[in-house]
């Protein structure tokens, strides 16, 4: 693990493995799914690992402000942790989240503290997010939205924000995926 995925995953488990444990261990999935994408991503690997971490925070109870668990866990790197610009738009951005602002009136605000990161690694986070169920285990993209959609239940405002990213989502992951693949391939 490198320092910056130590020190993530320091702050990650200070803050959910006791009062969140299922989202501690969907969080060390997610954090596995980023150290497998390593051979794509270069020099954002490290970034990509930490933001994995990260993503989850803002659910902590210790940081719950604003109820809406991006913007919770972005401004807490921003401004308790210090964290990298490109980490919190991550952790802000991550796995469509301006849909879900939407749907809680929240999205000027996250915009304006909160500039998207640049696509390839919004999407390499959508792909480890979007594939890793609550328990930490790997599972499809289209398992993933059921089971949130299972969990929250039809009518609640994370399902519709699911149900309105779905494409995206998809899209981000299929493409991650061929990318992965086609790494893969030419390594051989």
């Amino acid at each position: 693990m490198t320092n910056q995925a130590a020190w993530a995953s320091e702050i990650a488990r200070k803050l959910l493995e006791v009062p969140l444990p299922r989202r501690w261990a969907h969080t060390q999935g997610v954090a596995a799914q980023a150290r497998s994408l390593a051979p794509i991503l270069g020099d954002d690997a490290e970034l990509l690992e930490a933001s994995a971490w990260l993503h989850d925070i803002g659910y902590s109870p210790y940081l719950i402000v604003s109820g809406f668990h991006p913007l919770d866990g972005a401004r807490h790197l921003r401004d308790v942790e210090h964290a990298h610009d490109l980490l919190c738009r991550l952790v802000a951005h991550h796995s469509c989240a301006i849909f879900e602002a939407r749907e809680r009136g929240l999205a000027e605000e996250l915009s304006r503290e909160f500039v998207p990161a640049p696509p390839p690694l919004a999407k390499a986070l959508i792909y480890c997010d979007m594939t890793t169920s609550p328990n930490g285990a790997p599972l499809s993209v289209e398992q993933r939205l059921a089971e949130i959609r299972a969990r929250y239940g039809a009518d609640h405002l994370v399902s519709r924000s699911i149900e309105i990213a779905s494409p995206h989502l998809i899209n981000a992951v299929q493409a991650v995926a061929c990318a992965f693949a086609k790494a893969k391939v030419s390594q051989l």
